[in-house]
């Protein structure tokens, strides 16, 4: 049972974080902050969210930011509960009915219904943080292309029920709704997803120290039906199953789940060609031969309620479900549906692999075995992308191990909360010399650890996607398991300059700034874009020498003559990032590698590095 003084102490230090120069917490940075903990529970894809800001009083509206999956048909909305953003003690910050869960999402829910109706364009401009997506979802392309709208409310409020007068903490779960909606001359059915991301929440993730937030199927409450299967093998601690699955509990399964449903999956999906054609090939000319056909879907799950009726065997429900082979069948499937073609006589063979009762290692160990022997259609790369990986063991150790040369340690946090377990194993008496040991700055995560050394290089576009993807490409990066000759070799050569990494990114971060004292709303992408024509004019020379990251390792900072040519170079960024866009949406158009190719290659980029100043700082900082 969950302690509410463990989630008092949680509020506390979330807020300290959030703080500003002036102690201020911003609607923004509290958002912003709890993106990571959503991104560990594999409810967002990327970080990288679109600020757009909505407050309207009188109407009762209300929007912070925004997110538009990759593929394209998932928005999800998000909405800081703004009534909790003050200090104080647990109780006055404990929720303990839905209904006030529920007039905040109300407020999101209204705000998206008066954009696809077309009411907000009077009162709002596309330059505005909101115009761009009142812009979209009241055009028949925009509105056509979502099928789910998920609510996220960010409330940091200790979600409990009082039992004979004691305070217990609880989850409290939303049922997904559809709603009828018409703008831009269309008409459709939304799913409406409500996820609440309060203090359990946060706690439920950093106390899981790395390991999955499990997915729950019930199959008979989701479709009203459970699932006949055949029980193929049976053991202690593992057990198969096999079934035809219908192609519309397929689709429904990843219109609600999206993305999650693959966490395991060892590929993501590819769009239409190639193997994915002849998929909807077959689903168009031939689905009652698609059985036949598709190898299906191999799932796995580590528990499962049966209904056992005389010879038949029913599922009702699968814990911690994930495909692990068929991912590029179960999107072809669901994105077939999309496009109009009828998939009602399309079945799926499926392979239901429930292992039970083990540590999560070896779960996660079978499981990965799972994936890549069922994946034998193309080469996979055997990468470990977990806190346990190897690599981030290596990188762990010197983080524990290393000083800088002023003597300061810097601490890599494997999994989430990892920092603040060992602020607690210290006791009272050691927590406050930890905190002065290692402050925030010095702190970073594995997901900062890849965007970092992927911002050196000549992909901003795709450093921008962040996400599972750019984590998986930085761990193949390091790990190397294509030609293993070529491995990286982590020792402290490599973690002297990856901290100088870190220190020069957030510098520019800094130099950016953030709210009121920024140089704009691109800094998501004004960063990792400067950094790389950076790299294009030292390590990315074909006549250049190395950047210099000693330096930086050296003194624990960045020197103030490189400081000042890379706050011109930030302002220059900024300016070519919405002067070369051709999409009014730049946060968005800047994860395209067209929108780098036309920066890299653009006179004033040219000319900027041309300049006398330039290129002696630019000779004095490469070896």
């Amino acid at each position: 049972m969950m302690d509410i003084s463990d989630l008092d102490s949680l509020r506390r230090d979330f807020l300290l974080e959030c703080e500003d120069d002036d102690r201020f917490v911003s609607q923004q940075q509290v958002l912003e902050n709890s993106m990571k903990y959503m991104l560990d529970a594999k409810i967002i894809e990327t970080e990288e969210l679109s600020n757009s800001y909505l407050l309207d009083t009188p109407t009762n509206l209300k929007i912070n930011g925004y997110l538009l999956n990759e593929s394209g048909e998932r928005l999800q909305i998000f909405i800081v509960d703004e009534e909790h953003l003050t200090d104080g003690d647990i109780e006055n910050h404990i929720c303990t009915l839905r209904a006030d869960y529920e007039a905040q999402f109300n407020r999101a829910l209204r705000t998206i219904k008066l954009a696809i109706q077309g009411k907000l364009s009077k009162t709002t401009q596309l330059s505005d943080p909101i115009g761009l997506l009142v812009n979209k979802l009241q055009s028949k392309e925009g509105l056509d292309q979502i099928d789910v709208v998920e609510l996220i409310l960010v409330s940091l409020t200790a979600t409990a029920s009082s039992r004979q007068g004691v305070t217990v903490a609880k989850d409290i779960y939303f049922k997904d709704e559809s709603i009828q909606v018409s703008g831009g001359g269309l008409e459709k059915e939304l799913m409406i997803v409500k996820t609440l991301v309060d203090l359990n929440f946060i706690h439920q993730i950093i106390t899981s120290q790395g390991n999955r937030q499990p997915l729950l199927i019930d199959f008979d409450k989701t479709f009203g039906k459970k699932i006949k299967v055949i029980e193929a093998a049976s053991s202690v601690n593992f057990s198969t199953y096999l079934c035809v699955l219908d192609a519309q509990i397929i689709a429904e399964l990843y219109k609600r789940y999206s993305t999650r449903l693959l966490d395991r999956n060892v590929r993501s999906f590819l769009q239409f060609t190639g193997k994915n054609k002849g998929i909807r090939d077959t689903i168009r000319e031939q689905p009652e031969r698609f059985i036949a056909y598709n190898n299906g879907l191999t799932i796995t799950a580590t528990d499962v309620s049966l209904d056992r009726q005389k010879n038949q065997i029913f599922i009702e429900t699968l814990t911690d479900f994930q495909i692990v082979n068929g991912g590029q069948t179960t999107a072809s499937i669901y994105f077939s549906k999309k496009d109009g073609l009828d998939v009602s006589k399309v079945r799926v063979m499926a392979k239901i692999n429930v292992v039970k009762d083990l540590k999560e290692s070896a779960i996660d160990d079978l499981i990965s075995n799972i994936s890549k022997f069922s994946n034998t259609q193309t080469n996979v790369s055997a990468i470990d992308l977990r806190s346990r990986s190897k690599e981030l063991v290596e990188i762990k150790n010197l983080s524990n191990s290393v000083l800088s040369p002023s003597g300061k340690k810097w601490f890599f946090e494997r999994f989430r909360g990892e920092f603040k377990t060992a602020v607690k194993m210290t006791g009272s008496s050691g927590a406050a010399r930890i905190k002065r040991e290692v402050p925030k700055e010095r702190q970073f995560s594995k997901d900062q650890l890849a965007k970092v050394y992927l911002s050196w290089g000549d992909k901003p576009w795709f450093v921008k996607r962040g996400g599972e993807k750019i984590f998986r490409t930085f761990m193949e990066e390091i790990s190397n398991t294509s030609a293993p000759e070529n491995k990286i070799i982590i020792d402290r050569d490599f973690y002297e300059v990856l901290i100088a990494k870190i220190i020069l990114v957030n510098t520019l971060t800094s130099i950016y700034g953030s709210s009121k004292n920024s140089m704009g709303q691109l800094r998501a992408s004004a960063v990792p874009y400067a950094l790389s024509l950076l790299y294009m004019q030292t390590d990315g020379a074909k006549s250049g020498g190395d950047f210099n990251f000693l330096s930086i390792w050296k003194t624990g900072k960045v020197p103030d003559d490189l400081s000042g040519f890379c706050e011109e170079l930030l302002l220059l960024t900024n300016k070519l990032l919405k002067q070369y866009s051709k999409s009014d949406d730049v946060p968005q158009y800047s994860k395209n590698i067209e929108l780098w190719t036309d920066i890299k290659k653009s006179r004033e980029v040219n000319d900027f590095f041309a300049q006398p100043g330039a290129d002696s700082l630019i000779r004095k900082y490469s070896s």
